[in-house]
């Protein structure tokens, strides 16, 4: 067994954690106990629910809050909170914490897991990680609560196990929610409370570990970030209020309207923060326009940063992207930002990760319309963006969604959690580069 671990890569490590968190919570939502009407779940709904949850993605064949038993939400709760930190990640904590000394490649598969470039302080980060998310979760856990007790007349135990799993969801980026009959936060819409505590819990969750540590040490000096930082926060401001600001205009007469203008602002707000990659939803999304469909699906497809509890292609390759191209638009011989030039290798990267995860929707739209050819294309390829993205909206056909289709929305989940690029790399990783290559021959492009 040792020599079976030993001969495994960093990737194929996270991989398998993964795929032993997902199994193990199927067999535990199985159990007659985790459902409320004391019967076992089916092997199909507790897998998909597990790897929704384990995958912090939100899409779910049963109702949450009226399916499952304080159990079942506990070990849904659990899934979320490993899954969105990362297997590996919670793995190293129990390191720290039993202080048991890391050897080199526990600190190697730990660094892959948060997208470090750097081991010589993943404990440091690691701790970091660990304070700072008991932190940011706590109190808004204690805040939800507190609106759910005075607000809306829940139980005090009520009001804060909620509150809690409502908190954790939101910062691991995982849409899940207790407010039964698949409505999501939609009832809150115009809260002034519940609303800003979860679009910063998934603004916060969703730029990325490495970018706390930087805003922990370098306070708000903006100038002596790293660019790597400074396009995570960019992106994420453009993203968030030029998104919002769409979605004011598109949705004025669909899904907002009827809104005042302050519930109107909120919500585009919140259209804009959730599909990157938080799932929650405020409105039917049968009532959105078609550009604001296609505007979600585009975040949906994008996501939050690197290292952090969201999913998507990333903030950071969307801008490696753009930059490149307007760089050869201007036939600019490099591309960078804030005074720093960018690898040849970044676009690469980039590109890869753009065209594989384009070709795996693509893909399981296809799949998707042939499991269920009587469902729409709007429904199918938003139900497609939405799995790889790790998100979790739905126009409200997953319960609906036959064996086959479950599938394929399954392997998609656990696809874009692992990250397409890295499960490639897991399938087929070489330990060592070829002794040859193949000579150059230029290729005509555009």
């Amino acid at each position: 067994m040792k020599k079976f671990f030993r001969n495994l890569s960093h990737v194929q490590i996270i991989a398998l954690g993964f795929v032993i968190l997902l199994l193990a919570g199927t067999l535990l939502l199985m159990l007659p106990v985790a459902r409320q009407d004391h019967q076992s779940a089916s092997f199909s709904d507790a897998l998909f629910t597990a790897t929704s949850a384990g995958c912090v993605t939100g899409l779910v064949t049963v109702d949450t809050g009226t399916t499952w038993s304080v159990f079942g939400q506990c070990v849904i709760l659990v899934l979320i909170q490993i899954g969105g930190l990362g297997v590996i990640t919670i793995a190293t904590l129990f390191f720290l914490l039993f202080r048991r000394r890391m050897g080199l490649r526990q600190k190697e598969v730990m660094s892959e897991s948060i997208n470090s470039s750097g081991i010589g302080n993943i404990r440091r980060i690691a701790g970091d990680i660990f304070r700072g998310t008991i932190v940011l979760e706590g109190c808004g856990a204690v805040i939800l609560a507190l609106r759910f007790y005075f607000g809306y007349g829940f139980s005090l135990p009520r009001a804060f196990f909620v509150g809690l799993f409502c908190a954790v969801s939101a910062f691991c980026n995982a849409g899940f929610d207790l407010n039964g009959s698949f409505s999501s936060f939609q009832e809150y819409s115009a809260d002034p409370v519940i609303m800003p505590v979860l679009i910063a819990l998934i603004i916060i969750g969703g730029i990325g570990f490495l970018v706390w540590e930087e805003i922990r040490e370098k306070k708000f000096r903006f100038r002596l970030y790293s660019l790597h930082a400074k396009i995570a926060l960019i992106t994420t401001l453009i993203l968030t209020l030029g998104g919002a600001l769409v979605f004011f205009f598109l949705e004025r007469n669909y899904s907002h309207a009827g809104q005042s203008l302050p519930h109107a602002i909120l919500s585009s707000i919140f259209d804009a923060t959730t599909p990157r990659t938080a799932g929650f939803s405020i409105s039917d999304m049968s009532r959105f326009s078609t550009g604001g469909m296609l505007l979600t699906m585009v975040l949906m497809f994008i996501g939050g940063s690197p290292g952090s509890t969201a999913g998507g292609i990333k903030t950071t390759t969307i801008a490696v992207l753009f930059l490149f191209s307007f760089a050869s638009m201007r036939s600019s011989h490099s591309a960078g930002a804030f005074r720093r030039r960018l690898p040849r290798e970044s676009l690469s990267k980039a590109a890869g990760v753009f065209f594989v995860n384009l070709t795996l929707v693509l893909t399981s739209f296809f799949l998707l319309s042939v499991f269920q050819p009587n469902f729409s294309f709007t429904d199918l390829i938003f139900e497609a963006f939405s799995a790889m993205g790790t998100v979790g909206m739905s126009t409200g056909i997953t319960p609906y969604l036959n064996t086959g289709a479950r599938i394929v929305l399954i392997l998609l989940m656990f696809v874009g959690r692992v990250g397409s690029i890295s499960f490639g790399a897991a399938l087929m990783e070489k330990k060592a580069p070829p002794p040859a290559m193949d000579p150059y021959e230029n290729v005509i492009v555009g």
